[in-house]
């Protein structure tokens, strides 16, 4: 929610969603309270956004135009709720530094101006905000990556494709695109332009989507076969998995970085 003038920004949580948010906003030049139960939660995640700050900054990656030590002092904890709102302009629960998308859902109750507002301070800190005009099961996000792991799922329990190279038809294939344009306007790009590529491939969409089995129950039998494949790269135990999703951040930053090149060109 915010209000007609945002100013202090508090974030309820300390957690890593919570942590990515504060350090989103101070890099905005926004002061904000980093709300937890647990006083030592709160000492516990400035620690780490300090750790993450300078790691980024010396990097080259962190977002802002302040130095590191200009937005950590920005940022200030607390563990009581009361304290914690007083002030505060926008308050805020949920994703953020390594993916910019924010999906902006408004009760039926939300008065428009809240919505701009709120669109606007996204935009301000750098961010991708997208209106979803009303509420659904699972946001467009979700439901996009649910159709893409529910067909990837079909084709690895058929036999048609193995785990891994199923995620090399995405990370090699679609993804490439993905990352730059969306899936309409690489139907408008691929023929030329929306209605001609609905003329030329319509049919032929209809009938491959017509091949599309039911939901997959994620059954035990698949899951320990795709869980095999995963592990023979990244076994699932805590300290490959951390440094995996390390790796995984530092691509989204580099590329991060690589699309904010392409589209000042």
């Amino acid at each position: 929610m915010a209000s007609s003038e945002p100013g202090d920004v508090l974030i309820l949580g300390s957690g890593l969603i919570g942590r990515s948010w504060a350090m989103l906003f101070a890099s905005g030049g926004f002061k904000v309270k980093l709300y937890d139960i647990e006083q030592q939660q709160v000492t516990n995640a400035l620690e780490t956004i300090r750790k993450e700050m300078k790691i980024l900054e010396q990097s080259g990656s962190l977002r802002g135009s302040l130095s590191s030590e200009e937005q950590l002092s920005l940022i200030s904890g607390c563990s009581n709720i009361q304290a914690a709102v007083e002030g505060a302009g926008h308050i805020q629960v949920n994703p953020p530094y390594y993916v910019p998308l924010v999906e902006l859902v408004p009760h039926p109750e939300t008065a428009p101006a809240t919505m701009d507002r709120t669109y606007a301070l996204m935009q301000k800190i750098g961010q991708s905000p997208v209106r979803i005009m009303k509420e659904i099961e699972g946001f467009a996000l979700n439901r996009l990556q649910y159709a893409i792991i529910g067909e990837a799922w079909r084709l690895v329990e058929e036999g048609i494709v193995s785990p891994s190279d199923l995620d090399l038809v995405m990370s090699d294939g679609l993804g490439m695109r993905y990352a730059f344009i969306g899936p309409l306007e690489t139907m408008h790009l691929n023929a030329e332009g929306m209605l001609n590529y609905c003329d030329r491939y319509r049919e032929g969409m209809k009938r491959v989507l017509k091949t599309f089995g039911p939901i997959p129950d994620f059954s035990r039998a698949t899951t320990e076969k795709v869980n095999q494949a995963m592990c023979v790269n990244v076994p699932d135990d805590p300290e490959h998995l951390g440094a995996r999703r390390q790796w995984r951040d530092e691509c989204l930053l580099r590329l991060a970085k690589l699309k904010r090149q392409m589209q000042s060109q």
